[in-house]
């Protein structure tokens, strides 16, 4: 079975991942207009609907996106995504990841990222994470999962301008 980078049967108790739709604009735009999620992100506008929409197009073109889902409740609680999926280096990053700030501390995070990892672990021995280097609170929270920071670059993200990000990698192992 080959790597499908946008799985429909992601899911568990706290939330489910739906591969992203051109219909899911305006419920996900909702949250990701809270400025708060962005204070530390390499692109602080993106709660701006035109910074966001750039956001958007690239997630629906990467074809690898999906809206988060509380499972119980159907509320929507943010996106994320798999891109840059190198099956001869038997890797694939996962990022582009916000959260409401509703969900910020309750578990969310850390059940999108097992998930996620879980998934991916299947077909790869290697995710890497790009996290903007003043991204303080995801770096925490990628620290909290296990990832080890392996290099630092510039990222160019969708349609923007590069910035520096952090490489932060857990191997299958």
């Amino acid at each position: 079975m080959p790597f499908n980078l946008q799985p429909t049967f992601l899911h568990d108790d706290l939330i489910k991942l739906d591969p992203l739709q051109e219909s899911d604009f305006d419920r996900l735009f909702q949250v990701a207009s809270d400025s708060k999620i962005w204070e530390q992100h390499p692109n602080p506008n993106r709660y701006k609907l035109e910074d966001f929409t750039n956001y958007f197009k690239g997630a629906i073109e990467s074809k690898g996106a999906f809206i988060i889902l509380d499972s119980n409740t159907d509320e929507v609680v943010g996106c994320s995504r798999y891109y840059d999926y190198n099956k001869k280096d038997g890797s694939v990053l996962i990022g582009y990841t916000f959260i409401g700030t509703k969900f910020w501390g309750n578990g969310y995070n850390k059940a999108l990222k097992k998930l996620m990892l879980d998934y991916a672990f299947q077909f790869v021995d290697k995710v890497y994470f790009h996290i903007g280097a003043f991204n303080y609170r995801s770096q925490k929270a990628i620290n909290k999962i296990g990832a080890v920071k392996v290099d630092e670059y510039e990222v160019e993200y969708y349609g923007e301008i590069s910035k520096l990000n952090f490489v932060y990698l857990i191997n299958k192992k």
